[in-house]
């Protein structure tokens, strides 16, 4: 190479301000290593080991040149101990180099924008195992209840990379989706994202080959292999028939019949609220995993046990949420939130939880009743933290607070009452799904959105409830039928109308203000906005 590949990392300044490192840059951000080319296409083989706990396959990644380029050096992330090879490219390389969790390929020829290549890489070794998936990341190897092998992996925050040579950034999925081969020993079955294409027996061994054709991010990229039997349903939808299907281990197929039982009136509500499921090409599946659940696209990962509640929990702690399937629902909800709208930056995670959250509530309230719905949202408060904002750090694979998850989903039901429509509320969540299907995005751009079409300037509600941990709060004082009011805890022109029980509204500001009350009884605040209310004694 030009330069030994490390020095001239250092010399491209990408160290990373506070406690990040220039691993941490080079993993979370559009390097200069990354930013002249788009994915298109994998084309991945794989064949996990039980016996040793390893993975080997190849992978034929497709892309496009973005800007014309001179004697580039493309980043493929691989993390270690997993090795590799490079075995077949269209353009003759220079050379490559591993770095760490990096492999930094160079070529000694130029490129032209708009050109298409590939490189196939072949990998191996003993990827990171999971000790508490999917919290902590890693491939699974464990038995299940009759002592078959069954595994996986769970790589949301650790990052395909665990396992496989890929471009492993929110912000490239490949456009031309993927095809996965999952080879398995005879008496075990490959389930993979998409739809299965073919089933062979190669050398003693089953090959499952599965398709996605659209783009998918590379997190949700899973093979799973177990002693699995199949069902099937079809769900009339907005978009036609659409194909339901459930992997599931053969001691279980019963208990999965009676349960999954909610997944069409699960499609029904998610379809009214979000629009068409984004993925009618590649189905919709669920696939009994090792560990509790993840929003793999296209290939839903389920371990709640065929319970209701979160492993038989209600986790907003009112008892709404044991009348539905806590995995089943949030996991799904993920197909619009998380794998059709993805987040280009994990710092904007928020974008996959809160949404995907509050889907839970817009599930309730078509499965039950609005006053149900409105009960659980509330309920969930009581996980709320405000330990760091729900906004994480851009360019460094960093991700906010947990709360992206309840005070997201808390905050989302709070704008819905300030726009005080809910037809309204619903085009902007259906309006969100369609403008930007199968795509990347950016708080911004979700941010000026709802603001737009809602027709309200919520920025400053954004700017609180995102980037601050404080949660409004409301002081106030009533004499007879004057009510005196005023915010505090709040940025700078905080700007979020309050509707009373009685339906009058009030604009408070951080400046003391009156009004005149209907009536003199005592005034009754709207719990249904995310606000702590203080009264002045």
């Amino acid at each position: 190479m030009k330069k030994p590949l490390l020095l001239l990392i250092l010399m491209c300044g990408l160290f990373s301000a506070q406690t990040f490192t220039k691993e941490d840059t080079l993993k979370g951000s559009n390097t200069k290593y990354r930013n002249f080319w788009d994915v298109k296409k994998y084309e991945i083989s794989v064949e996990p080991n039980f016996a040793n706990q390893s993975v080997s396959g190849t992978n034929k990644i497709t892309f496009e040149i973005t800007k014309d380029i001179s004697q580039p050096i493309f980043q493929i992330d691989l993390q270690q101990p997993m090795s590799y090879t490079i075995i077949d490219t269209d353009k003759k390389l220079c050379s490559s180099e591993r770095v760490g969790d990096f492999i930094f390929i160079e070529s000694n020829h130029d490129f032209k924008k708009g050109e298409t290549h590939y490189f196939t890489l072949e990998f191996s070794g003993n990827p990171t195992v999971a000790q508490n998936a999917p919290w902590d990341g890693g491939w699974v190897f464990t038995r299940d209840e009759k002592g078959n092998p069954w595994m996986s992996v769970a790589q949301e925050g650790i990052g395909a990379s665990v396992w496989l040579p890929v471009k492993d950034i929110w912000s490239d999925e490949p456009d031309e989706g993927m095809v996965m081969k999952i080879i398995t020993p005879k008496d075990l079955v490959g389930v993979g994202n998409g739809r299965l294409i073919s089933q062979t027996l190669e050398k003693d061994k089953n090959v499952f080959t599965w398709e996605v054709r659209s783009p998918i991010n590379a997190y949700s990229l899973v093979p799973n292999v177990g002693k699995y039997v199949n069902f099937k349903e079809t769900y009339a939808g907005e978009k036609g028939n659409l194909d339901l299907d459930y992997w599931v281990l053969d001691y279980n197929l019963e208990k999965a019949k009676k349960q999954f039982a909610q997944v069409k009136p699960m499609m029904k509500a998610f379809e009214y609220w979000f629009g068409p499921y984004p993925f009618y090409e590649d189905s919709y599946k669920i696939v009994e995993s090792p560990y509790l659940g993840m929003e793999h696209q296209s290939s839903v990962a389920y371990g709640n046990k065929f319970k209701n509640g979160y492993l038989g929990r209600d986790l907003s702690g009112t008892g709404v949420g044991l009348n539905w399937d806590f995995i089943l629902v949030h996991e799904s909800g993920h197909e619009w939130f998380a794998n059709n709208i993805t987040a280009k930056d994990q710092a904007d995670m928020w974008i996959h939880e809160a949404f995907t959250s509050y889907s839970e509530t817009l599930f309730t309230e078509n499965y039950i009743d609005k006053v149900s719905a409105e009960k659980y949202v509330k309920g969930t408060r009581k996980n709320i933290q405000n330990d760091i904002p729900i906004q994480g750090k851009y360019g460094v694979r960093h991700e906010g607070s947990s709360d992206m998850y309840y005070k997201g989903s808390n905050v989302l039901h709070t704008i819905r009452q300030v726009i005080n429509d809910d037809e309204k509320f619903r085009e902007i969540l259906r309006g969100l799904n369609k403008d930007s299907h199968h795509q990347t995005v950016t708080t911004q751009e979700i941010e000026n959105y709802i603001s737009e079409k809602a027709g309200i300037d919520f920025s400053s509600v954004f700017e609180q409830y995102l980037r601050t941990i404080k949660v409004p709060v409301l002081e106030y004082s009533q004499t007879g039928n004057q009510l005196k009011f005023r915010y505090s805890d709040v940025v700078e022109n905080f700007n979020l109308p309050l509707r009373l029980k009685n339906q009058q509204l009030i604009t408070p500001k951080t400046s003391w203000q009156t009004v005149t009350l209907i009536d003199q009884n005592p005034v009754l605040f709207d719990d249904n906005y995310y606000i702590h209310y203080r009264e002045q004694k």
